[in-house]
């Protein structure tokens, strides 16, 4: 016999570790949800700053540019929260994603109602609304940055809209969510993509006129 052992056991591969809980994944997630609302908040307020004090064009371009992203970020970051508190005052089946992202949970489609899924639709609607009118009633847009901000809300909402208010009326119809929300597709996300950008920049203009 050479000096191999017979019953030596096979090298154990460590367990995975625990998937973190639902509380913990939402907590990472507004987290996250938190900076990026402060970054662009606050990237446009510097940027307002320096073009108020300076006048520089260069100073001018960049406070719209922050502006619109700003009002984009918040209003999509309300409006993604809403859409939460909609399936969770639901009483809806939802699971908190693993990755980092703009989603705050996956959607059970097999055993949520349609009652479900058309209260978590419409609450994000509403905050994107609200959040639409905070920043019009706190930010004069008395600037093109601040226009621009007025303008970046409300394309978003538009956005938002363009998408969802049809698969709500089509839900109401037909009584089913995974079949309606399948239809959101490449050219129906182009098409509101065209037609918020073109209401955004419409209404900073208008503001700023």
């Amino acid at each position: 016999m050479d000096n191999m052992t017979i019953n030596e056991e096979p090298a154990k591969t460590p367990p995975p570790p625990p998937a973190k809980s639902r509380a913990m994944r939402l907590t990472k997630l507004a987290s996250t949800h938190v900076l990026v609302f402060v970054v662009a908040l606050s990237l446009f307020a510097a940027a307002d700053s320096w073009s108020t004090v300076t006048g520089l064009g260069i100073a001018t371009v960049l406070c719209v540019v922050t502006g619109a992203l700003a009002g984009i970020t918040i209003t999509t970051l309300v409006h993604e929260w809403f859409h939460y508190l909609g399936a969770r005052y639901s009483g809806a089946a939802y699971d908190i994603p693993e990755k980092q992202g703009l989603f705050l949970y996956n959607w059970d489609f097999t055993h949520n109602s349609v009652r479900q899924f058309l209260m978590m639709s419409v609450a994000g609607s509403v905050g994107g609304i609200l959040a639409l009118s905070i920043l019009w009633t706190s930010v004069p847009a008395d600037s093109w940055g601040r226009a621009a901000l007025q303008g970046g809300a409300i394309a978003s909402v538009v956005f938002a809209a363009y998408i969802e208010w049809p698969v709500i009326r089509r839900v109401r119809i037909s009584r089913d969510p995974l079949a309606q929300m399948s239809k959101i597709d490449l050219r129906v996300l182009s098409r509101s993509f065209a037609v918020s950008s073109i209401a955004g920049v419409f209404v900073a203009l208008v503001l700023v006129a």
